[in-house]
Parts: structure tokens; C-alpha cells; sequence
């Protein structure tokens, strides 16, 4: 066993046996010991491989892969550009709390700051995007006495502070390997070399010296850690709040109505929402996370831009407690930024969210579990008279949006927001929904009503719309029992387009991607980009059209594509079986986005 190779055996076997389950591989020659770990591991059941010809796409499958698991998905690129390429997934995982390994390849340190070919300043790339990052090299010489407690430590530190197991959020961990040549496991290399490591690496096409036996590095007992951890769950984590703190948050003497922004997990949306039920807190929530929406007001904007109830003053509720963080809609920002609404925090990281510095108080997570377990209890005084009275004035006025909107996104389709219906219509308990972000996101924002519908996914910790196509690749992956559908824009499935590029031998999803295609950046329509009086330049730098065949983009992949032109078509796309990787693509008229957003605001709430 070369010292490249063990280096990276001993790092894979360790990660694994700590939970980690998904690699993704962009392949490189530097890269290539732990191409070849990675490879045995998954021949023999114990990881699963995935590759990748593209960095950012590979940074984006493991982003999804842990997105939907909640568990550490690992990904490997080799040196130079390869590793910039996973800045977006990084910063996404550092702000999206989503647990995620980077191992980069990297020369050895006599190559560093001398010139060799691909070779810059890896260590430290990420900032501050990154809970922990660590630099290690393959030594000249096997030690295993002295190597096996160090790489084994390295690996359970970087997933503990993956998952933030011992206090902290999940996020991105950097592993930045110095791997000397050989870089092949056989004892001698080819003679061929390619230009990725013509670097005049010492021992470059040179036989390597003769190490240790793989058994010499067995690790601990039944594929136990090296270093026992506790299980990763934040979303269920105790902690302790006494009855001062409980009181506190529930106040049951004020109109308080809750705001459900984007959480780390469906979990946590899932006790957000059982705090708010038994709380008998009206609920605006973004359409992120658990499926069971029942408890939510319908189509939350619009109950705040068509029905005025937050400026009224019989119905402006005196308090807002904030749930994660809200990403979506400007009429939700209006409200917490009212100087006559107290606004306060309930948070699930140490940073709370707070845009408009006006939070006044924050509650940790832990006393949303303490909250509901003694409401259950009734160990709280019931709501005041006025107060349950005006809370069942914002129930009644969101039946009655319900009855209304369904009927006007009818008539507009094939709008945006008609299409998010038809797709989160179409799809129920046991289906997954990912959501680009942009127009899509918010479509689904306007259109969905309570039901218990699919889980809802996205990205949104930086809410780009990078990543997209194989994020939702990562997270059906992961749910092969389930059905997985994307909600995405043109311009969203084009900027990913390489996450249609998966070989002939990878683990392939069954996913239909629903692409709304209005040929360019349609957002801008919705906003002060988009007014008519800039009409001069919105075209050419904000709508950016590409005229983009989408039908022959997806034929180079061999991916089926289907244009679909109703609602009902749509439908049955949604429920067809899924074989592999599909698109549906629903065009829609860019010109008409704001008139139609305008008219879906506009109109009051029957009374």
C-alpha cells in the first residue's frame, strides 16, 4: 500500500464507519487515491459511488444528498480550479446548516508556491463558509502506529463538526490532502503521465516503496469510530426551559400570529408547526418543509397583500413570533418591519435570523419542545375571549382566499403560479418536491393552500438558483421508494444543465424536473426592474433571453421530454411512473407575469 493510498483508505473507511453512506467523485489524476478508496468501498457495499464530470455538479449531488438525508454526504475533487468549483455548494451547505465533507486533492508541500501545474492556495479557500477545515499529507514513510490514530481522528472530527453533533450548526468541513506520487495503489506506475501532474513531482513515474499490509490498519473493533460520537440530531435535541421561558414564548394574552420561514429540516418544521396548533397561533408559512400543511393559512402572501389584516387595526396582531427564516415575501417583511408589531425569534442556530433588527427577544429551540409538551398538558391559562376571537378572523378570512384562488389560477394558466399548483396539486404525503429557487419558489409560495401535500426541499440558505437540477438528482437518489418532482425555471435548469449528465454505470434517479420555460429571467418582471417606464433596458440585461431549444438540449443527454400545454397534461407527467430522469416543459409568456401577479394581489377577499 503506497502512502497516497492509505492515507485515503484509512480516511473513507473511517468517515463510513462514522455514517457516512454517498461519495461523489469528480475525477482528477491527483485525486486519484481516493478515487481508488472510493471505488473498492463501493464495490464492496459499504459507501455509494457517485461520479461526476463537473465539480460544481458534483458539489451539488452531495449538497442534495445530504439536504434529503440529514446525513454527511462526502465529495472529492482534485487540485486547482477542480476545488474552487465547490465555493457555491459550500457557501449553500455553510448557510443552508447542511452537513457536507469537501475533500480536495492538493500537492505535496516541497510543490507548493513553486510553480507546478495546477497547483494554487487550497488551504483556507473557503473562509469563514466552512465549521472546521484541516490539512493533512501523505508521508514519505508508512508509520501506521503513528498515521492510523491520526487520520482516523481527522475524519470523526471533521464529521462531528459536520453535523455539529457537539453544539453548532451543521454545515461544510474542508479536508485538503497533500498526496504524494505514487498515486496509483499498484506497486508501479504506467510510464504514462497526462498534463495534470507533469509537475515534476520527486517520484513521479518511480516505483513505490514497498508499505504496510492494509490490515495494518484495521481501526477499532466491529467497524466501530475511532472516536464514539453521539447521534446527529438537532432536530430533536432537548433542552432544558424552565416555566419563566415557556410563559414567555406562548403569552397567551397577546394576538400573536407566527411566521414559519425556512427551517434546516422537515423535523423542525414539523414541531414549529405543533407548537403553533396547540398554541391556536395563526400560521404564515413559507411552503418549505414538512408536507402537513393543514394547520397553515392558505396562499400566506396574499392574505397580507389582498386583505389588509395586518393594517387593520382590529385584526394587526400585537405580536409576530418569527420561525426560522423567512426568505420569501416582501408583504412578511413589511409586517416585521411595523413599529406597532413585536416581533421575536424562535431559532434553531445561533444565528437568528433578523434582517430588520427588530426582533425584540429570542427563544432557543429547545423551548418549542418544552412549549408543546405543556400545552398538551394544559398547563398554560386559555386565550382571552378577544384573542381566540381574532385568531379564528384570520382562519376565516384564509377559507375564504382558499375557495377563491384555485379558481383564478385556473384562469391563468399556464402562469407561474397556475403551473405551481398543478405540480403541488398533483403530488401527495409520500412525495418529495424540490424548489428552484426565483419565480418557482415563489409561485409555490402564492399557490399552495393547506393540505397535506408532498415535503417541499429547496435551497435555501443563498437561495441561488445554481445547483438546482442535481441537488433534486441528490435528493431523489436518496428516496428511491418515493416519488420526487422539481419545480424549476428555465434559466434555473439551464445554469445546471450538467446535472443531466450522469454515465452510463452511475445510480440514476427516477426524477421528473417540470421546467417553466418564459425564455429568460422572469423575476425582473415582478419587480422595479420590470416597471414599464424601464422598459429600455429590462430585455437585454435583466430578461436575458436565450432561446434555448430545451427539447434538444435534453435529447443530448438521452433524456425523455415532453411539452406539456394544460393542466390536465401536467398532471398525469406528475403522477406517470418514473422510470429514470424526465423533463416536462410548460411554456409561459414572460410579459404577462406582472399583470397576472398584479391581479392574484389585487383583488380583496370576499367577505
Amino acid at each position: 500500500m503506497t502512502p497516497a493510498s492509505a492515507l485515503a483508505t484509512v480516511l473513507l473507511d473511517e468517515l463510513e464507519r462514522c455514517g457516512v453512506r454517498e461519495v461523489v467523485l469528480a475525477p482528477g489524476s491527483r485525486s486519484a487515491p481516493l478515487a481508488y478508496a472510493a471505488h473498492a468501498a463501493d464495490r464492496a457495499g459499504r459507501l455509494r459511488l457517485h461520479v461526476r464530470v463537473d465539480e460544481r455538479t458534483a458539489g451539488f449531488l452531495a449538497l442534495g444528498l445530504a439536504l434529503s438525508t440529514g446525513r454527511p454526504a462526502a465529495v472529492v475533487t482534485t487540485s486547482g480550479t477542480a476545488t474552487a468549483h465547490l465555493h457555491p455548494a459550500v457557501l449553500e451547505a455553510h448557510h443552508g446548516l447542511v452537513p457536507l465533507l469537501v475533500l480536495t486533492a492538493d500537492r505535496p508541500e516541497e510543490l507548493l508556491e513553486a510553480g507546478a501545474n495546477q497547483t494554487t492556495a487550497q488551504p483556507g479557500l473557503f473562509g469563514p463558509a466552512v465549521r472546521w477545515h484541516r490539512s493533512l499529507a501523505s508521508p514519505a514513510v508508512l508509520e501506521p502506529s503513528r498515521d492510523e490514530p491520526l487520520w482516523r481522528t481527522v475524519a470523526d472530527r471533521s464529521y462531528a463538526a459536520a453535523t455539529g453533533v457537539l453544539g453548532g450548526d451543521p454545515g461544510a468541513v474542508h479536508l485538503n490532502l497533500g498526496l504524494r506520487d505514487p498515486l496509483v495503489p499498484e506497486p508501479e506506475r504506467s510510464g504514462h503521465d497526462d498534463d495534470n501532474d507533469n509537475d515534476g513531482d520527486p517520484g513521479s513515474g518511480s516505483r513505490a516503496t514497498p508499505g504496510p499490509d492494509p490490515d495494518c490498519y484495521p481501526g477499532r473493533p466491529d467497524r466501530e469510530p475511532w472516536t464514539a460520537l453521539p447521534p446527529a440530531l438537532p432536530a430533536a435535541a432537548p433542552l432544558a426551559a424552565g416555566p419563566d421561558e415557556v410563559h414567555a414564548l406562548l403569552d397567551p394574552g397577546a394576538r400573536t400570529l407566527a411566521v414559519l420561514g425556512h427551517l434546516p429540516t422537515p423535523a423542525h418544521s414539523q414541531q414549529a408547526l405543533a407548537l403553533a396548533l396547540r398554541a391556536h397561533w395563526p400560521v404564515l408559512a413559507e411552503p418549505f418543509g414538512d408536507g402537513d400543511r393543514t394547520s397553515v393559512l392558505p396562499h400566506g402572501p396574499l392574505l397580507l397583500e389582498r386583505g389588509a389584516l395586518a393594517a387593520d387595526p382590529a385584526h394587526r396582531p400585537e405580536r409576530v413570533v418569527v420561525i426560522g427564516r423567512p426568505t420569501l415575501s416582501r408583504a412578511v417583511a413589511r409586517l416585521l418591519r411595523d413599529p406597532r408589531v413585536r416581533v421575536e425569534t424562535v431559532t434553531a442556530s445561533p444565528r437568528w435570523p433578523d434582517p430588520g433588527h427588530t426582533s425584540t427577544r429570542v427563544h432557543p429551540w429547545g423551548v418549542v419542545r418544552a412549549a408543546t409538551a405543556q400545552l398538551a398538558e394544559g398547563g398554560l391559562p386559555p386565550q382571552p375571549a378577544e384573542v381566540a376571537r381574532w385568531g379564528r378572523d384570520w382562519v376565516a378570512a384564509g377559507r375564504r382566499l382558499a375557495a377563491e384562488v384555485p379558481q383564478l389560477l385556473a384562469s391563468q394558466w399556464p402562469a407561474g403560479p397556475a403551473v405551481a399548483a398543478s405540480v403541488h396539486g398533483a403530488l401527495g404525503p409520500d412525495d418529495v418536491l424540490v424548489v428552484g429557487s426565483s419565480n418557482a419558489a415563489r409561485d409555490l409560495d402564492y399557490a399552495a393552500g393547506a393540505r397535506h401535500g408532498p415535503t417541499v426541499l429547496a435551497n435555501r440558505g443563498l437561495a441561488g438558483i445554481d445547483g438546482t437540477v442535481s441537488t433534486a438528482v441528490g435528493v431523489a437518489l436518496t428516496r428511491r421508494s418515493r416519488r420526487t418532482v422539481a419545480l424549476l425555471g428555465d434559466l434555473t435548469f439551464l445554469h445546471d444543465a450538467n446535472g443531466l449528465a450522469i454515465g452510463p454505470e452511475e445510480p440514476r434517479p427516477r426524477l421528473l424536473l417540470v421546467v417553466v420555460n418564459d425564455d429568460g429571467g422572469g423575476i425582473f418582471a415582478t419587480l422595479e426592474h420590470g416597471e414599464p417606464q424601464r422598459a429600455a433596458s429590462f430585455e437585454r440585461v435583466f430578461a436575458t433571453p436565450t432561446g434555448t431549444d430545451l427539447a434538444a438540449l435534453c435529447a443530448a443527454h438521452g433524456v425523455p421530454h415532453t411539452l406539456v400545454t394544460d393542466p390536465e397534461q401536467l398532471a398525469r407527467e406528475v403522477r406517470a411512473p418514473l422510470p429514470g430522469i424526465r423533463v416536462a416543459e410548460v411554456r409561459v409568456d414572460r410579459g404577462r407575469h406582472r399583470a397576472l401577479r398584479a391581479q392574484l394581489r389585487q383583488k380583496p377577499i370576499a367577505e
